[in-house]
């Protein structure tokens, strides 16, 4: 996992499902885990699959944060998604 936050230049506030980018907002890959969908990563909380990215192919996902040192902060690393019914 990566993380993103619509708190930078050119950044854009809305995601592929419309909502407000941010926190509990998950950039999926929409072959492997369809758009809308509920999730739970451990470590971040609930999460919904509500949008998409270039480099957000297979079995990576984008976790939102609210500003750009949370981001930062977070980093990259593996998580684990459980899709939630």
């Amino acid at each position: 996992a990566t993380a993103y936050t619509a708190d930078c230049y050119g950044c854009r506030g809305r995601t592929a499902i419309g909502l407000p980018a941010g926190p509990g907002i998950v950039a999926v890959d929409p072959r492997v885990i369809p758009l809308g969908t509920h999730l739970y990563i451990p470590g971040y909380g609930f999460a919904l699959a509500g949008d998409t990215g270039g480099d957000i192919v297979g079995d990576r996902v984008d976790l939102g944060f609210s500003s750009y040192g949370e981001a930062v902060r977070f980093g990259r690393r593996e998580v684990t998604v459980y899709m939630l019914k």
